[in-house]
C-alpha cells in the first residue's frame, strides 16, 4: 500500500478511465507536467518545485470549507482573479461563463423584465443565493468584479453552508484584502461601442503588520449590438488591515458602487424558429421576418439607477496554532430605481395601420417601475480548529450568525407610453418620472443560525465529513395599494374611502425553523486521486428564497406563509485527481437533486404544495496547468431537468424544466508562447432550452443551442507594461441569450466585439 500511494504513476487504470472522460480538456498524451526534481550535488540538496497554478486555486476563502477544493465532496469551481483578467471579464455574469450550465437564461415574467445578475443554475433561479465573503448580497443589480479576488461556485444544496438558499447551488464572491507587500496594478481599456474603462488596485504596506489597499473602477459604454442601451458605473473600495502575519488581525472594508444604465426591455421573438402569428388577423407576421436585433423598444425616459454601500469589519485571532476565531460585522444597503419599458406582442396588443403592411403595425408598451431599498445587518462568528481524539483527526468549522434583512418597495404611480412600431421603433417618447404614492410594501426578516461541520480523518486514506445547520427566522410583511383601480390585482375601496386612497392589503408575520444537513465520505485511491460521495438536505421557507416579502398570509396566494418549506435532496458521487505536481485538477461527478413541496395552482384557482422536480446528470471539469506555460479552465455538464409532479410544465407540454440547457460546455485555455507573448482562446456551448408556460399563443417554446468562440493576444512590453487584445464572439454568432416566460421577448447575444487593455504594474 505504501508503494501504491507514493508512486506518481500508480493507478494507471483509474487515470486512463478519467482521461477518457475528460478528453478534449486535457490532451494528456501530449502534455508533460513539470515535476519536482532533487539534485544532490555534494553536500547540497537542491529542491526545485513548480509554482502553484494561477488558474487552479487550492482552497476556498470561506472558512466553512476547511478542506482543499480537491478534497471537498462537492462540485465546486473557483474562478481566480487571473482568469478574470485574462478574459477581460468585468461583471459576475461574465465570470460565470467559465462554469457550464450557469447563466442568465431567463428574461423575466410576461410584462416584467429581469435586471442585474439573473442567474440560473441546474434549472433553478439562483439570483438570491449570491454572497459576498459568505454574506448574502441583496439587490437585483449587475455586480462588477473590480474588487473581487475569486468567485466560488458551489453546485447542489447550500442550506447547510449559508442557511436558506436556492436548492441547486450558491455563488460566493471573495473581496480583495490588504497584503504586506507594496504594489500597484492599473488598467486602461477601450473597445467596441466606444467602451471606456479604467481600474486601479493599489496596495501599500505601512509597516510590517499594517497595510491599506484601494481599488477604483470607472466604466462607460454602449451596448455594441443594441441601440440606445448604455451603461455607466464607478466604484471605490478602500480597505485597511492591522496585525497582518500576527496572531491577531483586523480588517476594515468599504465598498461604494454607483450605476446609471439604460435598461434593455428586449426585442420581439417574431421570426424566430417556433414562432407563429397569434391569430389569423396577424398572419402576415409569419412571413415578415425577424426584427432588427439592434432595435430598442423603450423610451427616452427609461433609466436604471443603483447604488450599493457596504461596510465590513472582520476580526481574526489565532487562539492556538490550529484554532482560529473570526468575527464579521457587515452593514450593506442597495438602493435601486428604474423605469424599464417592455412590451406585449399578443394578438390583443397589436394594432394595425394598413393590414397588408406589417411595417405600419404597432404593439402595446408596458412600463415597469421599481423604487426599492434593500438593507442587511449581520454579525457572524466562526471558529475553526484541527485536532485529534483517540487517533481520529478532526477539522472543525462552527459558528453562529445573526442577520436582519429589510426591504422597502415604494409604491409609485403607474406610467404609460404610446404603442411602438414593431419593425421601426422610436424612443422619442417622454414619460413622467417616478412619483411615490404611499402604497408601499415593507418586509423584515430576522434570522439566527448555528452550524457545525467536521471532517474526520478515520485512516490515512478515508475521510468522513458532515455538517448541520439550524436557522430560526421571523418575517414581518405589510403592503398597501391604491383602491378603486381596474385590471389584474385591483383592490376595491372600502365603504366611505375615496378612489385612489391608500389602503392596507396585507399585514402578516411568520416564523419557523429550518434544519439543513449534509454528510459525505472520501477515499484517497492514490496520492493524486480520490473518490467521494455526498448527500445533502436543503430547505427554504414559503414565499420563495427572498422570503422577506412573502406576499400574503393564509389567503389564496402562491406565497402563503403557512406553506411548508421547499425541500431539496441531493446525492453526488464523484472523483477528483490532481496531476502534474498537483497543478491540474480533474473532476467528474454524477448528481441527482429532488425538490418537493413546490407550490402549484389547482383547477379552482387555489394553491397547493404537491409539485416535485428533479435535476440529474453528470459534470466534468479541468482547471489549472497542463504544463508550466499552458493553463486551462473548463467543463462539460449534461443535466436532465424534469417536473415529476405538477402542472407547471414547459410550454411545449413536456415535463422538461425551463431555462435549463441539457448540454453545456465551456473551455478557456492560455499558452505562454515566449516570455513576452501569450495566446488564449475559448469556446462555450449552451444547448437548446425550453421556456415556461402561460397563456401566450404562437410564441417560441424553445431556444436553439449555440457555440461562441473568444480569443486573446497578450504582449509584455517591459516589466511595468503589457498589452492585451480580447475578441469576443469571434465568429459573430447570432443567438438567443435569454427568453421571457411568455416567449414574446428575447435578449439577443452580444455580436463580435473587441477590447484593448493596457495593464500597468509597479
Amino acid at each position: 500500500m505504501e508503494k501504491h500511494r507514493n508512486s506518481p504513476f500508480s493507478s494507471r487504470g483509474s487515470l486512463t478511465f478519467f482521461t477518457g472522460l475528460c478528453i478534449g480538456f486535457t490532451p494528456l498524451t501530449q502534455a508533460r507536467g513539470a515535476s519536482d526534481t532533487e539534485n544532490n550535488t555534494g553536500d547540497t540538496l537542491i529542491v526545485e518545485s513548480a509554482l502553484p497554478s494561477l488558474y487552479g486555486p487550492k482552497q476556498s476563502a470561506d472558512p466553512k470549507f476547511s478542506r482543499p477544493v480537491a478534497d471537498t465532496t462537492r462540485t465546486m469551481t473557483v474562478i481566480p482573479e487571473q482568469v478574470i483578467k485574462d478574459q477581460g471579464a468585468t461583471t459576475l455574469t461574465d465570470a460565470l461563463k467559465n462554469v457550464p450550465g450557469v447563466g442568465a437564461f431567463y428574461a423575466g415574467e410576461n410584462g416584467n423584465t429581469s435586471t442585474g445578475d439573473a442567474i440560473y443554475m441546474r434549472g433553478m433561479d439562483t439570483s438570491n443565493s449570491i454572497y459576498v465573503d459568505g454574506i448574502r448580497d441583496t439587490g437585483t443589480v449587475s455586480r462588477d468584479v473590480f474588487n473581487t479576488e475569486q468567485v466560488e461556485v458551489i453546485k447542489g444544496p447550500s442550506g447547510s453552508d449559508y442557511g436558506r438558499s436556492a436548492p441547486t447551488g450558491s455563488i460566493n464572491m471573495i473581496s480583495k484584502q490588504p497584503r504586506t507587500d507594496t504594489g500597484l496594478d492599473a488598467t486602461v481599456s477601450t473597445g467596441s461601442a466606444w467602451l471606456r474603462r479604467a481600474t486601479l488596485d493599489a496596495n501599500q504596506a505601512i509597516n510590517d503588520t499594517t497595510a491599506w489597499r484601494l481599488n477604483l473602477m470607472g466604466e462607460k459604454t454602449h451596448d455594441a449590438g443594441r441601440d440606445n442601451i448604455t451603461s455607466e458605473r464607478y466604484g471605490v473600495a478602500p480597505s485597511l488591515a492591522f496585525g497582518l502575519d500576527t496572531p491577531t488581525r483586523l480588517y476594515l472594508n468599504y465598498l461604494h458602487v454607483h450605476q446609471h444604465n439604460t435598461p434593455d426591455g428586449n426585442i420581439p421573438t417574431i421570426g424566430l424558429p417556433g414562432y407563429s402569428a397569434p391569430s389569423a388577423r396577424t398572419a402576415a407576421l409569419n412571413s415578415a421576418g425577424k426584427v432588427n436585433t439592434s432595435n430598442f423598444y423603450g423610451t427616452d425616459s427609461d433609466y436604471d439607477n443603483a447604488t450599493t454601500d457596504t461596510a465590513t469589519m472582520r476580526f481574526e485571532h489565532n487562539l492556538t496554532a490550529s484554532t482560529t476565531l473570526r468575527n464579521t460585522t457587515r452593514w450593506s444597503r442597495t438602493k435601486q430605481d428604474y423605469i424599464l419599458t417592455s412590451f406585449m406582442a399578443g394578438d390583443s396588443n397589436i394594432t394595425m395601420g394598413d393590414p397588408n403592411d406589417v411595417g405600419s403595425w404597432k404593439m402595446a408598451r408596458t412600463m415597469n417601475t421599481r423604487d426599492a431599498n434593500n438593507r442587511i445587518l449581520t454579525n457572524q462568528t466562526n471558529l475553526t480548529s484541527t485536532f485529534s481524539t483517540w487517533g481520529i483527526g478532526h477539522d472543525i468549522s462552527t459558528g453562529v450568525e445573526f442577520t436582519r434583512e429589510t426591504q422597502t418597495n415604494y409604491g409609485v404611480n403607474p406610467l404609460s407610453a404610446p404603442p411602438v412600431n414593431i419593425y421601426a421603433p422610436s424612443s422619442k417618447v417622454k414619460t413622467a418620472g417616478l412619483d411615490r404614492n404611499g402604497a408601499n410594501a415593507n418586509g423584515r426578516t430576522d434570522t439566527f443560525g448555528i452550524y457545525l461541520f467536521d471532517t474526520l480523518q478515520m485512516t490515512r486514506d478515508l475521510e468522513l465529513n458532515g455538517g448541520i445547520r439550524l436557522d430560526h427566522y421571523r418575517t414581518r410583511y405589510d403592503s398597501s395599494s391604491l383602491c378603486g383601480g381596474s385590471g389584474r390585482g385591483a383592490v376595491a375601496c372600502p365603504d366611505g374611502v375615496a378612489k385612489n386612497s391608500v389602503v392596507k392589503t396585507v399585514d402578516t408575520s411568520d416564523s419557523g425553523n429550518l434544519l439543513n444537513w449534509k454528510a459525505g465520505a472520501l477515499y484517497h485511491l492514490t496520492r493524486e486521486g480520490n473518490v467521494y460521495i455526498n448527500y445533502a438536505i436543503s430547505q427554504q421557507p414559503p414565499g420563495g428564497n427572498n422570503f422577506t416579502l412573502a406576499q400574503s398570509g393564509s389567503g389564496n396566494s402562491a406565497n402563503r406563509t403557512d406553506f411548508r418549506p421547499q425541500r431539496a435532496r441531493t446525492t453526488e458521487i464523484g472523483t477528483k485527481w490532481q496531476l502534474f505536481d498537483q497543478r491540474l485538477l480533474l473532476t467528474a461527478a454524477l448528481f441527482r437533486t429532488d425538490i418537493e413541496n413546490e407550490v402549484e395552482a389547482n383547477d379552482d384557482g387555489t394553491w397547493s404544495q404537491y409539485g416535485k422536480k428533479r435535476v440529474e446528470g453528470y459534470e466534468l471539469s479541468a482547471q489549472g496547468n497542463i504544463t508550466r506555460n499552458w493553463q486551462v479552465i473548463g467543463g462539460y455538464t449534461l443535466q436532465h431537468a424534469s417536473i415529476k409532479n405538477g402542472a407547471n410544465t414547459a410550454q411545449d407540454g413536456s415535463s422538461g424544466l425551463p431555462y435549463t440547457p441539457e448540454h453545456a460546455f465551456t473551455l478557456w485555455s492560455q499558452y505562454q508562447v515566449t516570455d513576452a507573448l501569450s495566446l488564449g482562446g475559448g469556446a462555450r456551448y449552451v444547448g437548446g432550452m425550453k421556456r415556461g408556460t402561460d397563456g401566450a399563443t404562437g410564441t417560441p417554446s424553445f431556444t436553439e443551442g449555440y457555440w461562441v468562440g473568444d480569443a486573446k493576444v497578450g504582449y509584455r512590453l517591459n516589466r511595468n507594461l503589457d498589452l492585451q487584445l480580447n475578441v469576443y464572439n469571434l465568429f459573430d454568432t447570432h443567438y438567443v441569450a435569454s427568453i421571457n416566460k411568455s416567449g414574446y421577448r428575447y435578449k439577443p447575444g452580444e455580436p463580435r466585439t473587441f477590447l484593448v487593455t493596457a495593464n500597468v504594474h509597479f
